[in-house]
């Protein structure tokens, strides 16, 4: 079966070519941060975007700091509209797109409960927060100056010190509303889900249909679980993962109404810890990329050609550098169809 899978990465290998990204969840020291943006561009990865966490290292100051020692990777962030004001967020990646000489994606999410939980701030409205941190920094990156009342945020004759800007948008999310502003906006948008992959898909081209607009380049986010240790390390977030995601993205994984139940309560209470028990092997594996390295390629080449994605991102979220410098580098030739 290996020997097979194997074969097939090889063969097809040149029937497509996705780009690679890292993901940095930002749980290490910031010089780490800055060490794994450096090191993913010289292994050749393609992006490197880091996810916004917080009470973490602060992700602008480690771009900034990133944007100085790369030169050719395309660097970006994973944030919400919950913990800065859209008008920051907009001056900020500014900044680092000036700093990386305009090398900047921006991918605009919901915000999830490990991120808004310890800061006490209530999910409320994630589609309008989401829709309002766009428009602002639609309008703040023309360079105008603006005023404009939305629901969840507003500018009062605002106008970006940096001047007009270039910036990408993407979208990453599970739920439906917030996929459909993906279809209606974004350059890009980012599933995080494998099986639930083909559905995501589905709601965002029918949006863009309706809009009149191309889909935007869709691209998938995950773990590649190319070792058992990997697959056991997502089991930590994994709960957090589900009390996020909408009833589409569990009946995905194979959640029966009974389990879909314990979810939605631990949502409501914020207790991740009524989900652990479900977090079973066999749930780990059907979330993502996981077995050998040879069934990884293949799978990986299977998604990329039947999804035409754009890109794999890949997560690095271990608090040691060594297993993260790992992790990036056997992740990338899986990506790429280059395994030897």
């Amino acid at each position: 079966m290996v020997a097979n899978a194997s074969a097939t990465a090889n063969a097809n290998t040149a029937e497509y070519m996705v780009a690679a990204g890292v993901h940095i969840v930002p749980l290490m020291p910031s010089p780490d941060v800055i060490a794994l943006a450096v090191e993913a561009e010289r292994l050749g990865y393609d992006y490197c975007m880091v996810a916004d966490e917080g009470v973490h290292p602060d992700i602008y100051a480690c771009l900034g700091a990133a944007a100085r020692e790369t030169e050719r990777i395309q660097l970006g962030v994973m944030t919400n509209g919950y913990t800065r004001h859209p008008a920051v967020t907009a001056a900020a990646l500014a900044t680092v797109n000036e700093l990386s000489g305009g090398r900047v994606v921006a991918t605009i999410l919901a915000g999830g409960s490990m991120v808004l939980g310890p800061m006490a701030i209530e999910r409320r409205k994630p589609f309008r927060v989401v829709a309002d941190t766009i428009t602002v920094l639609d309008k703040l990156w023309s360079g105008e100056t603006i005023s404009w009342h939305g629901e969840h945020c507003s500018l009062n004759e605002a106008q970006l010190g940096m001047g007009a800007q270039d910036i990408p948008i993407w979208i990453a999310g599970r739920g439906p509303l917030v996929l459909g502003l993906a279809g209606e906006v974004a350059d890009g948008v980012i599933c995080t889900v494998k099986p639930d992959v083909a559905a995501a898909r589905q709601l965002v081209e029918r949006s863009a249909q309706r809009a009149g607009r191309a889909p935007p380049r869709p691209m998938y986010l995950g773990r590649i679980c190319y070792t058992a240790e990997l697959l056991e390390g997502q089991r930590r977030t994994l709960s957090y993962v589900l009390m996020d995601s909408p009833r589409r993205v569990l009946k995905s994984l194979s959640l029966d109404e009974d389990s879909i139940a314990i979810v939605e309560h631990a949502a409501r209470t914020n207790d991740p810890g009524r989900v652990d028990p479900l977090v079973t092997d066999e749930l780990l594996r059907r979330y993502q990329i996981a077995g050998s390295p040879t069934e990884c390629a293949a799978e990986v080449q299977r998604m990329a050609t039947e999804h035409d994605l754009h890109a794999v991102l890949i997560d690095a979220l271990s608090m040691n550098l060594d297993e993260n410098l790992s992790v990036i580098g056997n992740s990338l030739p899986i990506i790429k169809g280059t395994l030897t």
